[in-house]
């Protein structure tokens, strides 16, 4: 029965996260330690939860990347400037995680999530941020439609902004992509389906230099991991197909209702 259980999880999570650039964590970890609070898994507690998932979104991340990249939707460029602030605060986030209660859990994770899904309802009206942008380092980037955009990025404030990215990242084993996909469309004024797809290469990085801070601190349920990698793989697959028949608006309004649903969730639960 756990076996099913975590393949259901792993394809379902990686199909959702891998269409929004969430990379899944965002559902994982809330649903293993939902399922062991119900007793259908063994030895989940938050900081286990959060470990596991790190590992299992290094599989969604790649296997989605080199989907996106094929399919022409990641600025490669300004995804490895991110990850310059992104991996090491990956790392502080991971060690950080080891004072997290499952209540403290449950209220900080689901804010977050509620807090980012009402700032993309109304990004559109949000005035482009100044300080993340830089007119002398305009980005231009043809997808494979053919269409341009164009962009700025100012680079130390946005090293400062994944940074802290980053730290949420490792603490709460959700990747960055929840944070950094709403952070490019908003601040960085990234076409969607191009945030979408360059979260996904800097899940696949950060979830790497997380996954060997929670190895170490031996937050890693191998026999989960495994099964949950091999599913979460093929979810992915399955996810970048659905994107790329997707319109962008309905890509953010996905991503807008998946995080306030799991934030609302989150609190109830940090309530019982």
């Amino acid at each position: 029965m756990s076996i099913v259980l975590l393949i259901l999880l792993g394809v379902g999570s990686a199909i959702l996260g891998s269409l929004v650039g969430l990379g899944g964590g965002i559902i994982i970890v809330p649903s293993l330690i939902f399922l062991g609070g119900a007793g259908l898994l063994a030895g989940i507690t938050p900081q286990t939860a959060i470990g596991t998932s790190t590992v299992i979104l290094i599989a969604t991340g790649l296997s989605a990347s080199i989907g996106y990249i094929k399919a022409k939707q990641v600025d490669i460029k300004s995804g490895f400037l991110f990850l310059i602030g992104i991996i090491p605060g990956a790392i502080v986030g991971a060690y950080l995680s080891h004072f997290l209660t499952l209540k403290s859990f449950n209220l900080y994770f689901g804010l977050l999530m509620i807090f980012m899904s009402i700032v993309l309802m109304f990004r559109d009206k949000i005035k482009p941020i100044k300080l993340f942008q830089n007119p002398e380092r305009m980005r231009t980037f043809t997808d494979a439609k053919g269409q341009t955009y164009e962009y700025s990025i100012a680079p130390v404030p946005a090293v400062i902004a994944t940074f802290f990215v980053g730290c949420l990242t490792g603490l709460f084993g959700i990747g960055g992509g929840a944070l950094m996909t709403p952070l490019m469309i908003i601040a960085f004024r990234f076409p969607p389906h191009i945030a979408v797809g360059t979260s996904m290469l800097m899940i696949l990085f950060s979830s790497l230099s997380g996954a060997i801070s929670h190895i170490v601190l031996g937050n890693v349920i191998w026999h989960y991991a495994i099964i949950l990698v091999i599913s979460s793989f093929i979810g992915a697959t399955i996810g970048v197909q659905i994107n790329r028949r997707a319109k962008s608006e309905t890509v953010v309004l996905i991503l807008r209702l998946i995080m306030l649903a799991l934030g609302v969730y989150l609190i109830i639960k940090s309530m019982i």
